[in-house]
This record gives C-alpha cells, structure tokens and sequence, in this order.
C-alpha cells in the first residue's frame, strides 16, 4: 500500500513512486511512437492513405470508457471487501484476546504468588495462536511458507504438525479450538463464556473462507481479455481517425488518452488481487503487526515489536 501525502501544484506529474506509469510504460511509448509515425506520414501506410473519421472513435471511446470503470469497480469492491475482512479480523482477535484473558482461569489463579500470565499458561498459548493465526492467514494469501515467523507463537512439535497440514489457519483455529474444550474440561471456563469464545472463533473461521473467496475467485478471463484488446485497439487505431483534423498534436492526445486507459486498465488489474505485495495492494503485514503489538500488550508484554511504516512510500 502506498502512504504518502497528497502532492500539490506541478509535483503531482513527477511521482513515480504509487503511479501506474511504470506498468504502462511500454505501451504508452509503443503508442506514442506509432502516432508520432501516423502525423509524419499523415495518416499513409506503404503509400496507401488510411482515411478514419473521429466518429467511431466517440462511440467505442464512450462505451469504453464505461466499461471500464464498471470494471474497475468491480476491483475495487473486490479490494474494499478484503479491507472489510481484515478490518473485521483485527476487531475479532481483539475481542478474542479480551474474553480469554477475562472469562478464562487458571489452574494456579487462587496460588497467593499467582503471576497474571506465566509462560505456559493457557490463556497465554491461546492468545499466541491468535497471533500466528493472523500471520499464517496473510502467507496463506499470498502463497508464502510461514512456518519459520510461526516458531516464536508456538510449540516445536506444533509447528511440525502445522508444516503437515493442508491449511495452516484452519489448523491453528482447530488448536484454540482444542484448547477451549480443555479450558470447559478443567472447569476454568463458564459454558455461556465458552460460547461466546466459540463465537469469536467461528467468525474467524469466516474471515478466512471471505479471503479465500476473493483470492480464489478473479475476474472472469474473457472479461478482462475482452477489455485489454479493446483498449489497445482503440489506442493503436485513434491516431488515424485524428491526423486530419488536429495535425502534429495527435502525438500528444494520443499520448493522453492512452495514459488514460492504459492505467485504469491497469490498475483495475492491481487491485482485482488485494492480497499480494505490489504497490497498491493491502498492508497485510502492518496489520498483522498491529494484531501483534496489541495482543501482546494485553498479555502485560512491555518489549514490543516495532510497528512497520513505510519505505519509499511503501508498507507491505
């Protein structure tokens, strides 16, 4: 995701950095190129003049254009839904975090030197899963190997099992799962508490089958094929319905209009897949961070992560 302050006056067309020009680079030159032969020629290919009018150009320019940015909504619901979901995770590992460390007891808590969270406890392991839980998710998403980040949240032998299972999030609710029917078993938790926990922790089983939803269900392909050959059609053929009538500024209009449709085509593109790691994608690992940092200081941790910020305007 990019974070930078919106530029002001003449800087606003020097930013390189969050722009989709380095996409598009090449075919806006291609296309620049290609108009700037049509104005030299004036519109003649091998001696045969080509003879376009601007009309048709208006029409496919106008239904194009609406296409388009059907289909960049159509991304970008796709994006602010995966923002919902995580936004929604943060709340309910929040939330998750709370009830543990309230409704669950242990087994030491009427021992007089009773600490408020020892290592080992459950309600401390339980809330260490949450937090693997979150990072396994963003790896799970972005087809990553997240078992070495996982170590520091759980057991050795846990973290064998989970390089065996089919879906580490899954396995790692399955965990907090087991460890809440001990917590009922051992009498450390009131069964109404339990069932809000179980709650919470269906709701997380939620967010990972809304993420896989959108990961694993793109924009159909003839779709986004259909539009791709439009828009380059259109771009490649627009300097000759224009020679005639706006001579050596074609170039330049051309150059506008590709731009145009050039970078909405391709960002409609980036943000079909808000889980990756391009520029305008979703920061995944601050938030995760943020899940770390906050479940951590509900534990009584004073040493905490750092949380990330951008390098170059960029935050993964």
């Amino acid at each position: 995701m990019i974070i930078r302050e919106r530029p002001n006056g003449l800087r606003l067309f020097f930013i390189i950095r969050g722009s989709i020009v380095p996409r598009i680079k090449w075919p806006l030159c291609v296309t620049v190129l290609l108009a700037s032969i049509v104005t030299i020629t004036h519109g003649a290919l091998f001696r045969l003049k080509i003879t376009m009018t601007p009309i048709p150009f208006s029409l496919i320019g106008l239904a194009l254009a609406i296409f388009i940015g059907f289909r960049n909504s159509a991304s970008y619901d796709r994006y602010w839904e995966g923002r919902k979901l995580w936004g929604d995770l943060i709340m309910r590992c929040r939330s998750l975090t709370r009830q543990i460390l309230t409704f669950v007891s242990s087994e030491r808590e009427h021992s007089p030197d009773w600490p408020p969270f020892e290592q080992g406890d459950v309600r401390s392991r339980m809330v260490y899963r949450i937090i693997a839980f979150a990072n396994a998710l963003r790896h799970h998403l972005r087809d990553s190997d997240p078992l070495d980040e996982l170590r520091e949240f759980l057991d050795e032998d846990e973290v064998v099992e989970l390089a065996l299972a089919h879906s580490k999030p899954l396995f790692l609710l399955q965990l907090m799962a087991h460890d809440l029917r001990r917590c009922i078993g051992n009498n450390q938790v009131q069964d109404y508490f339990a069932a809000s926990i179980d709650a919470n922790l269906t709701s997380l089983t939620t967010v990972l089958a809304g993420c896989e939803r959108i990961k694993n269900t793109p924009i159909p392909f003839t779709y986004n094929l259909l539009l791709h050959r439009t828009a380059y059609l259109y771009c490649f053929l627009l300097p000759f319905g224009l020679v005639d009538s706006i001579g050596f500024m074609t170039p330049f209009v051309v150059g506008i209009v590709s731009f145009t449709f050039f970078g909405l085509d391709a960002l409609g593109d980036e943000i079909e897949e808000p889980f990756g790691v391009l520029p305008n994608d979703l920061a995944l690992s601050s938030m995760c961070r943020t899940i770390e940092r906050d479940l951590r200081a509900a534990l009584g941790e004073v040493h905490l992560p750092e949380p990330l910020l951008p390098v170059n305007y960029h935050i993964l």
